[in-house]
C-alpha cells in the first residue's frame, strides 16, 4: 500500500505569509490545508481531522486568539495527539506559557526563516510518527500482562527501549496511554543517563540529522558499554508501577517537570513532562535523577 502524504493545516490571516508558509511545505511534499480565520480554521479541522499530522496555527487572527481552538482540537479523537505549532511574535514568557497549557508544545517566532519553519515541522512529525508506530506495534501484542504481579527488565539500546516499552505498556489498564510516556522516559535514561548526551548536544545531534550514529558510537565505547537500564513493574489492585533507572550521573529533573517558555522554541526536550501530563497518575524522581517512578492508578 502506498503511504499517504502528510498533510498539514495552516493558519495565517497575512497572505504573503501564507503563501510563503504553502509554497515551503509543498515543495516539501506536504499537503497544504490553509485558512486565514479562526472561522475557516474550524471548518478545516471537521472536514480533514481524521488525516492531519500537524497544524500550524497564527496566533492572532482577524476573529479570535487561535488558542481558544484548542480544546476544540484537542476533543476529537483523531486530533488529540497531532502536534499543533503557534507561530507568533507573541515571545513574553506568560504569552508561550499560556500556549504550553493549552496543548501546544512547538512554537516558531515571526519572523522566521524557511529552514527554521521546516526544523520544527519535522520534529512535531518526528513526534507525530513515533506516536503512531508505538500505536501500530503496540496492536500486536498480547493482553497477557494482567496476570503478572512483578517483573524487571534490562536493557542497553533505544530499539531493545522501545520494544520492552510496549510489552510493559500492557500491565496499564490503558496500555495505549501509558506506551508513549514510558518510551520518553525510557529513552531518555538511555540516551541522557547511560550514554551522558547532553540536552545542547542533542539540539546539535539532531540539527546534523547524526543522533543515530552517535549513540551506536557511544553504545560501543568502553567507557559505556557495560552500561544497562533497568524497568521494574509492579502491579497491585490500587495501580501499576513503573521503575525506571539508569547508571548514569543523573541531573537536574526539576526544570524539565514543566515545558518551559525557554525551550518552548527548540526542538526536542518535551518527553518528561509530556510523560507526567498525558501518561502517568503520578511521576517521582528521585536521589540524583538516575531512578523515576510512575504510577497509574486502578478504576
Amino acid at each position: 500500500m502506498t503511504e499517504r502524504p502528510v498533510q498539514i493545516l495552516v493558519t495565517e490571516d497575512e497572505e504573503i505569509l501564507r503563501d510563503i508558509l504553502v509554497e515551503t511545505l509543498s515543495a516539501q511534499g506536504y499537503v497544504v490545508h490553509a485558512a486565514t480565520t479562526g472561522a475557516e480554521t474550524q471548518q478545516l479541522i471537521e472536514a480533514h481531522a481524521a488525516t492531519l499530522d500537524a497544524i500550524l496555527l497564527d496566533r492572532l487572527l482577524p476573529d479570535m486568539d487561535s488558542l481558544a481552538l484548542m480544546p476544540q482540537i484537542k476533543a476529537i479523537p483523531a486530533l488529540a495527539h497531532v502536534p499543533v505549532i503557534i507561530q507568533t511574535s507573541l515571545t513574553a514568557a506568560e504569552d508561550v506559557a499560556a500556549g504550553l497549557n493549552a496543548g501546544a508544545y512547538y512554537y516558531l517566532t515571526k519572523p522566521f526563516p524557511p529552514d527554521t519553519l521546516l526544523s520544527i515541522i519535522r520534529a512535531a512529525l518526528r513526534d507525530r510518527h513515533g506516536y503512531l508506530e508505538l500505536q501500530d506495534r503496540l496492536k500486536l501484542n498480547e493482553d497477557s500482562f494482567q496476570y503478572l504481579e512483578r517483573g524487571e527488565f534490562r536493557f542497553r539500546t533505544p530499539d531493545e527501549a522501545r520494544k520492552i516499552a510496549i510489552l510493559a505498556a500492557y500491565a496499564a489498564p490503558d496500555p495505549s496511554r501509558v506506551v508513549l510516556g514510558l518510551t520518553e522516559l525510557m529513552l531518555n535514561a538511555v540516551e541522557h543517563g547511560n550514554l551522558t548526551i547532553s540536552y545542547d548536544e542533542k539540539s546539535r545531534l539532531l540539527a546534523a540529522d547524526a543522533l543515530a550514529p552517535e549513540i551506536e558510537r557511544r553504545l560501543a565505547d568502553p567507557r559505556f558499554a557495560e552500561r544497562s537500564v533497568r524497568l521494574f513493574l509492579e502491579q497491585t489492585p490500587a495501580c501499576v508501577a513503573f521503575t525506571i533507572r539508569d547508571e548514569g550521573m543523573g541531573f537536574e529533573w526539576q526544570s524539565y517537570l514543566e515545558i518551559s517558555p525557554e525551550r518552548a522554541f527548540d526542538t526536542h526536550g518535551r518527553g518528561i513532562a509530556m510523560s507526567r501530563l498525558l501518561s502517568f497518575d503520578q511521576m517521582e524522581y528521585r536521589g540524583r535523577g538516575n531512578e523515576v517512578v510512575c504510577t497509574v492508578k486502578r478504576g
